[in-house]
């Protein structure tokens, strides 16, 4: 079957993804840790909406789970015709108190896991109608973030990586978008310990309208939902870059 593959899928985004694009009627494979949560999510949107979901329980952070979630939707004859790197996460902390494994996990499942899962299924994309991928990066992507170094370089890192793709795609037939969400109503605040920081007691978007607009937007190489985030990334490109970093420092204190 042809199936859009979403990793990360068993909450927040991932998950607004999965019932939206059910919505549109098409068929899914949800990829997360937590396969019971996916299953329950697959039961649900396979009777609102007469499609088929697949379930694979994916740790993306163990180095060959790339390999391995490939190989298994070839294996069930599942063709991907849209793929969604969701998955990832992040922490807060001053990068020498923080685990240091913690932070290769994250540039493992936030990098490395995404590039490589891309680089598997850009074949099969070429081959599809209609074909997208739509990367999740953040307002993070767009300067240092001091007390969150490692999350704010892998987000920079998503965004440069598929603006390239998108020029690179888009003769073959394939949309390449970056989504670049500001804070979030999800569990990534509570994950990265930023419950109490000023980024989220300022306001969060729902991640049903984050997706959204990043779903209306997936022809776009970058997506920024929200007139606040899209303000925000502005008048930062606008700042020197001491002023930005120093910001978003303030913002993680």
């Amino acid at each position: 079957m042809d199936a859009i593959l979403i990793t990360g899928a068993s909450a927040g985004i991932g998950e607004a993804f999965a019932r939206q694009l059910a919505a549109e009627g098409h068929n899914l494979v949800l990829a997360a840790r937590r396969v019971e949560r996916l299953r329950e999510l697959a039961e649900t949107l396979e009777a609102s909406f007469r499609i088929q979901v697949v379930s694979l329980r994916c740790d993306l952070t163990e180095e060959k789970a790339a390999a391995t979630l490939a190989a298994e939707l070839d294996q069930q004859g599942i063709r991907v015709s849209g793929l969604i790197n969701n998955a990832g996460f992040g922490d807060r902390g001053r990068f020498q108190d923080l685990s240091l494994e913690r932070q290769l996990n994250m540039i493992q499942l936030n990098v490395t896991a995404l590039v490589d899962l891309t680089w598997r299924l850009v074949p099969q994309l070429t081959r599809a109608r209609r074909a997208f991928i739509i990367n999740v990066a953040s307002t993070a992507a767009f300067q240092a973030g001091p007390n969150m170094a490692i999350y704010y370089a892998t987000k920079a890192f998503v965004l440069s990586f598929s603006e390239a793709l998108h020029e690179e795609l888009r003769g073959q037939g394939v949309s390449v978008s970056a989504l670049c969400p500001g804070a979030t109503a999800s569990e990534f605040a509570r994950e990265a310990n930023m419950t109490d920081t000023l980024l989220f007691k300022a306001g969060t978007m729902d991640a049903a309208t984050v997706v959204r607009k990043a779903l209306a937007g997936r022809h776009r190489a970058i997506v920024i939902p929200g007139f606040r985030n899209a303000l925000m990334v502005w008048l930062g490109k606008l700042s020197p870059r001491l002023v930005t970093r120093r910001i978003a420092a303030r913002l993680q204190a």
